[in-house]
């Protein structure tokens, strides 16, 4: 490869870690609000290209991703639910009707919420707890979790797979490709802020 990452080497990371690394990371990310700033859509397609230049294999690949982000918003979900609610009580910023209110959200749009922030950075490390805050029912989020983890880390993976595969030196490309990734990544979350704070200047 002749691509070199300056911010963040990953292909480094991915070639001393392999499979624990990418554990690790996709495991913080989602479950940990520690994990916030970490590259998921990014290492997720940066390693499916690695497997396709036999750096990794693409079935353990899915298969530890997936697992990790499984039991990351799992984790998640059980933080929130367990110390939600105190964190509520003592913040000074935080108030008693928005735990309502996200009781209120997770009871009619939890499972679209849980498989959608799947493919939204920042928001699919925040949708966890705040599915234990609201008590949303665990075996339903379960469901919801294991459903989005699964779309999520296959289509990313296999991206960054069957594009190494099929286009001659993408290695050459490989930067701008993920920078596009992030952008994508990234619009839902513009949109919706942007749509927000339209209604808000009309209000």
């Amino acid at each position: 490869m002749t691509y070199n990452s300056r911010m963040f080497n990953l292909e480094a990371f991915i070639r001393t870690f392999s499979y624990l690394g990418l554990f690790g990371l996709v495991f913080a990310e989602s479950g940990l609000l520690v994990g916030i700033v970490l590259p998921g859509d990014s290492l997720l397609f940066l390693a499916g290209f690695m497997a396709s230049q036999h750096a990794v294999n693409i079935a353990g690949l899915i298969t530890v991703v997936f697992v990790a982000a499984v039991l990351g918003n799992s984790v998640g979900y059980a933080i929130g639910r367990r110390f939600g609610r105190q964190l509520f009580k003592k913040s000074s910023y935080l108030k008693p009707e928005q735990v309502d209110q996200a009781e209120h959200f997770f009871s009619r749009h939890g499972g679209k919420a849980v498989i959608i922030s799947r493919f939204v950075p920042v928001v699919r490390t925040l949708v966890p707890p705040l599915a234990g805050i609201g008590q949303m029912d665990y075996g339903r989020f379960s469901l919801y979790n294991i459903v989005g983890a699964l779309f999520w880390t296959t289509s990313v993976c296999l991206l960054g797979y069957f594009l190494g595969k099929s286009i001659p030196n993408i290695d050459h490309y490989i930067l701008p490709i993920i920078a596009i990734v992030i952008v994508v990544s990234l619009l839902p979350s513009a949109w919706h802020y942007f749509r927000n704070r339209s209604s808000s200047t009309q209000n």
